[in-house]
């Protein structure tokens, strides 16, 4: 064994730095499920910015230093305050914000976010079969960007005004009526926060025998 590491101490170096790389700088993240639906997809790969928000020591929650503050409409990655699941969706609301949902409608501030149709689109249930989506613009504050809402299915569409505590956060998937986000798992505070997504890396069909989507390719994931 000592002979195989003396041997291969140079790519043993490259796997130690590769592993601090990233956990400390940039990540990647497949896209599992179809909370982010219309702008992430299933088969979808987004690069990660672990630097936008916070430098930590690699492999730990613990933050060396500030780097920049998260802000309304960044699509995140972060560790769920529940269980520990490593989750991505929208920054709706920061520390200081009061923050209330009526009828699918965002109210940050006693301002409603400002909302156009886009049109209708076919979303797959799986077993429920093909349901109807309502795609729309949503403006919260200086940030648009795309979401859905499926008005056939029972989902979360209201609750009372909250003001977000210091260091923590509410998310929301875009796919607002098929995402486990903080109406479910809660507020999420600064420290499980993992960094910014930025971009889409690569993009395949996991329906399509994993054909690539060559036009997802590079897509920006900033909002507007």
């Amino acid at each position: 064994m000592k002979n195989w590491a003396r041997d291969n101490k140079g790519f043993l170096l490259f796997l130690a730095l590769f592993g601090i790389f990233r956990t400390a700088i940039a990540d990647w993240n497949p896209i599992p499920s179809a909370s982010m639906h219309p702008n992430l997809l299933e088969g979808d790969v987004v690069f990660v910015n672990r630097v936008a928000y916070d430098l930590k020591v690699p492999l730990t929650d613990i933050s060396l230093a500030r780097l920049g503050e998260p802000q309304r409409g960044d699509v995140v990655t972060f560790s769920s305050p529940k269980d520990g699941t490593r989750l991505i969706k929208r920054v709706a609301a920061l520390p200081g914000d009061t923050v209330e949902m009526r009828g699918e409608r965002l109210i940050v501030n006693g301002k409603q976010a400002e909302y156009t149709v886009l049109g209708n689109h076919s979303e797959d249930m799986g077993m429920a079969g093909q349901l109807q989506a309502l795609q729309l613009s949503e403006a919260n504050g200086d940030a648009s960007y795309r979401i859905q809402i499926l008005p056939q299915v029972h989902a979360r569409r209201d609750f009372a005004p909250l003001v977000i505590p210091a260091n923590q956060f509410l998310m929301l998937g875009d796919n607002r009526d098929n995402s486990s986000d903080s109406r479910y798992i809660g507020l999420v505070p600064r420290d499980l926060l993992i960094g910014r997504a930025e971009r889409i890396l690569v993009s395949a069909n996991i329906t399509d025998r994993w054909q690539p989507r060559f036009e997802r390719i590079g897509a920006s994931l900033r909002p507007q």
